[in-house]
């Protein structure tokens, strides 16, 4: 345990080894509640480690994921600090064995090695994410079922084995605030899920781009669509209702998707309406079609290489495809007419990260090859993560303080959920009957 904590003091963020040494030797303390157990292998062979704490009869169960994007590491930090809570406080998570996919990801966090970054740039010194058809969460609305990584084989397997009632997958966003998505709506998670973040100094996003026309039941808090009813997403091709966030469906399961900062921005929770959404977007389109011809020229005189090479112009290419439907979508007749300073400046964050992303994984690849270009490149990255810094006055998010904020936030959606799913139990028989006369009348 102590060994955990001075990772967290130091702000570090524990590898997929670190993370299954601490796992191993809770399990080895408390061998009557906790068990490891291997559920599943990488491409390149890793294991995908489950840490699960009480453990029953399948009654009710609760399946946490971690590290599904391999550039947001808080999520195992949460997860091992939130596996060892449970075990301290029996009363924690009462009433459901609760199971935690330590990385869902090994092989990405093994090429995005920021275990210690001070500063934005620092952090994209190494950044990897990788394109989504190699992503485990979002492969299966990108590929065809014969096509799945068996990162993604070995998720849908442990879903349908454990049947939860709730998934909480862990993410976390390099600039901005926090939110929470919700495959369907827990009524209440807003109140706990605010107190945290203003208790802990943590900006919650109120126009996060990510869940553009989705419904928000609160600060913070947004419902993603049915499957089969209205968009899947915006500013992206993957269709969130084909995720594995959708498969607890199949069980009666709820999914939740927690996002919390590396560096907090006061600016993404304006509630104020912004003067000229239109013009604003057609400035920031503009200005990311740029930017991304300034990475594409670089990129084509550079060839594959090394597998982690490969893996990273994979990466960037992915992301630079991406930006014209992007530019096109903020340019076009959906653009929106109203909306807040918070989710224009969301869209520009998101914008921002789109191009530093591909320049920065490309600029790994210039300086494995001692390129003439990785210089100016370097340049161009130093630049714009300085100026994305400035833009949204950041603010660094201690790594402790990024897993509190996870771990409150998980602990309150369950409880939310129980309390939910206690009250329609508790329901009188014919009370739906009842309310749908009176509603009628």
């Amino acid at each position: 345990m102590a060994s955990h904590v001075n990772l967290l003091r130091d702000m570090r963020y524990p590898t997929p080894h670190e993370l299954a040494l601490a796992a191993r030797a809770l399990a080895d303390e408390h061998p009557a509640r906790v068990r490891l157990r291997r559920a599943g292998a990488s491409r390149a062979g890793a294991p995908l480690w489950l840490l699960s704490v009480d453990p029953g009869d399948g009654a009710r169960d609760v399946l946490v994921v971690a590290g599904a994007h391999a550039n947001e590491p808080v999520g195992g930090a949460t997860a091992l600090s939130l596996a060892r809570r449970i075990v301290r406080d029996p009363g924690l998570g009462a009433g459901a064995g609760w199971h935690f996919l330590l990385c869902a990801d090994p092989d990405g966090a093994e090429l995005h090695r920021t275990p210690r970054p001070h500063s934005l740039l620092d952090y994209h010194r190494n950044f990897f994410r990788p394109p989504g058809p190699e992503q485990p969460e979002w492969a299966p609305s990108l590929l065809a079922p014969d096509r799945l990584p068996p990162e993604t084989l070995a998720l849908t397997a442990l879903i349908d084995e454990l049947r939860p009632v709730l998934q909480v997958s862990l993410h976390g966003t390099d600039l901005g605030g926090s939110w929470v998505q919700l495959t369907r709506d827990i009524p209440g998670l807003a109140e706990p899920f605010g107190a945290s973040a203003a208790d802990l100094r943590i900006p919650v996003e109120t126009g996060a781009s990510d869940a553009a026309g989705w419904p928000s039941p609160g600060p913070g808090i947004y419902v993603m669509p049915e499957p089969g009813t209205g968009p899947g997403g915006a500013f992206h091709p993957e269709d969130t209702r084909l995720s594995t966030w959708y498969r607890v469906h199949r069980h009666h399961g709820t999914t939740a998707i927690v996002e919390v900062p590396m560096w907090a921005s006061d600016l993404v929770d304006d509630p104020a309406p912004h003067p000229d959404p239109r013009h604003a977007l057609r400035v920031l389109a503009a200005r990311l079609t740029e930017d991304a011809a300034r990475v594409a020229g670089p990129r084509g005189a550079v060839g594959g290489g090394d597998p982690s090479s490969a893996a990273l112009l994979r990466a960037v290419d992915w992301t630079l495809a991406l930006i014209p439907r992007i530019a096109a979508e903020w340019t076009g007749p959906g653009a929106p007419v109203d909306a807040t300073a918070a989710a224009i400046g969301s869209i520009d964050a998101f914008g921002r990260r789109l191009s530093l992303r591909a320049a920065a994984m490309l600029l790994r690849v210039l300086r494995t090859q001692a390129h003439p270009a990785a210089p100016a490149l370097d340049r161009l990255v130093t630049g714009w993560c300085e100026e994305f810094s400035a833009r949204f006055q950041a603010r660094r998010v201690p790594v402790a303080t990024q897993v509190e904020h996870q771990c409150r936030t998980t602990l309150a959606t369950y409880d939310r959920l129980t309390r939910a799913s206690c009250a329609e139990r508790v329901q009188p028989p014919g009370a739906d009957a009842v309310s749908a006369q009176t509603g009628q009348a």
